[in-house]
């Protein structure tokens, strides 16, 4: 008997970005609905259901926090599943295991077992199409139960009240720091982007907080104070200090609910300090619901923590640096970032932008930096045309260069760079990927 041939990893993956697929196209006219995932969803038995849950929302530091909290509960011993997005190299990425991306075979089963739930779900058509970032959701869930993980954490993939993770009943929710991103779907001020980030918080759950602006922190406590639940504030409740550094990692202390944590992690800045704040505070919040997680275990699970792309280091003499810095307020960040952990000559910032972005607020913050930019447009559809970057920097006095691609912006830089120079590119994860993917 003849097996029917199945689809490849790339023909699944074909298929999934046959729909409406909003981190390529413009996000204008979206009818946002749970239902539609939720529906989705029971078709397959509610796999959301299965793993304990921690959900992670905000505006910069959510994937690290995610990623450092799987990373710990992994090596407590328990399968953890990490859900995040968008990718670097990889959409096998976005879904993974202890620390495993899902092999491309896996993808594509399946995408087989959920294509025929798809297809029956939009022909009843009254909530509109499901969109590929809900169908990646549900094909995470029902991995996360095929392998039976004992832990998943979600990474929401935009704002929070009305994305397509926020199906689940977390144990520990944690909002790290909200600023100004996505404005045409959030909404135009700091309230009313933490409203949507908040809008994970349900009763029953713990509420991790990073600090926060006033007008955000305000919101956050309004709502666990209608949920009725327990909110911990890092930077007051869980603190950290720096230790030493060097390009390979930081050390720092933290003081945590239980106990003072001496830690190291392989990531840079002081953001990544205040992220595994985040992750200390959530797992030692996950040991009051019955996880087993050894003090050690804590050290031991960030110091193993894998994140690509953040402030990573991919070169030296020149030293060339990737940042996923994507808002002003963490283009901020990263000039201050550039200033403590590193000692250079002169600066050379290779920048492009999407086209969702603020893209004043980071030019206005990257010409404090350095004035020696180069402008790029990533291979992303989003991605803006470098020529019109430069007359938003003329603005600000700086008449940036304009580069054909990423890697010929590469290029010209390491051609130029002196051995004590640094080289960093920034403002778009798609660029921070197309330079990897060259230097690799």
């Amino acid at each position: 008997m003849r097996r029917e041939k199945y689809m490849d990893y790339q023909e699944a993956l074909e298929y999934l970005l046959r729909f409406a697929d909003y981190e390529r196209l413009p996000r204008s006219g979206i009818v946002w609905d749970l239902k539609r995932v939720e529906r989705l969803l029971a078709r397959l038995d509610n796999p959301q259901r299965y793993a304990r849950s921690v959900h992670v929302a905000g505006t910069k530091g959510k994937g690290s926090t995610s990623a450092m909290i799987a990373s710990i509960l992994k090596h407590a011993g328990y399968k953890t599943g990490l859900y995040t997005s968008p990718h670097l190299l990889s959409f096998t990425e976005r879904i993974q295991v202890n620390g495993k991306p899902i092999a491309e075979e896996d993808w594509a089963r399946l995408t087989e077992i959920i294509k025929p739930e798809v297809e029956a779900e939009n022909r009843i058509g009254d909530l509109g199409e499901l969109t590929t970032f809900e169908i990646l959701t549900a094909m995470a869930f029902l991995h996360f139960r095929q392998v039976k993980a004992e832990y998943q954490v979600l990474e929401v993939g935009l704002g929070g009240r009305l994305d397509a993770t926020n199906v689940v009943q977390p144990q520990v929710c944690v909002i790290t720091s909200v600023s100004y991103d996505h404005m045409d779907v959030l909404g135009d001020t700091l309230a009313k982007i933490a409203g949507e980030k908040a809008g994970i918080i349900k009763p029953g759950a713990v509420v991790v907080s990073a600090p926060q602006f006033p007008e955000a922190i305000e919101v956050i406590e309004r709502v666990c104070r209608e949920k009725g639940v327990r909110l911990i504030k890092v930077g007051q409740d869980v603190t950290w200090e720096r230790g030493d550094f060097n390009a390979e990692g930081q050390h720092f202390k933290v003081s945590g609910l239980k106990e003072e944590y001496e830690l190291w992690i392989p990531l840079l800045g002081e953001h990544q300090m205040e992220n595994a704040a985040n992750a200390v505070a959530a797992v030692e919040l996950l040991k009051d619901k019955g996880a087993k997680v050894p003090v050690e275990e804590i050290a031991y699970g960030l110091a193993k923590v894998s994140w690509p792309g953040r402030l990573q280091v991919l070169g030296k003499e020149p030293w060339v640096i990737v940042d996923g810095a994507h808002n002003a307020y963490s283009m901020q960040r990263l000039g201050q970032a550039l200033k403590v952990y590193f000692k250079y000559d002169k600066m050379k910032l290779i920048l492009g932008f999407g086209g969702d972005k603020d893209i004043a607020g980071m030019a206005a913050e990257a010409v404090k930096i350095t004035g020696d930019i180069i402008l790029v447009a990533s291979r992303h559809p989003r991605a803006v045309k470098a020529e019109v970057l430069v007359e938003e920097f003329k603005k600000l006095g700086v008449t940036p260069r304009v580069a054909e691609s990423v890697k010929d912006a590469i290029k010209l830089a390491l051609d130029e760079a002196g051995p004590d120079d640094l080289i960093c590119a920034a403002g778009s994860i798609f660029v921070i990927a197309e330079v990897m993917e060259w230097v690799k």
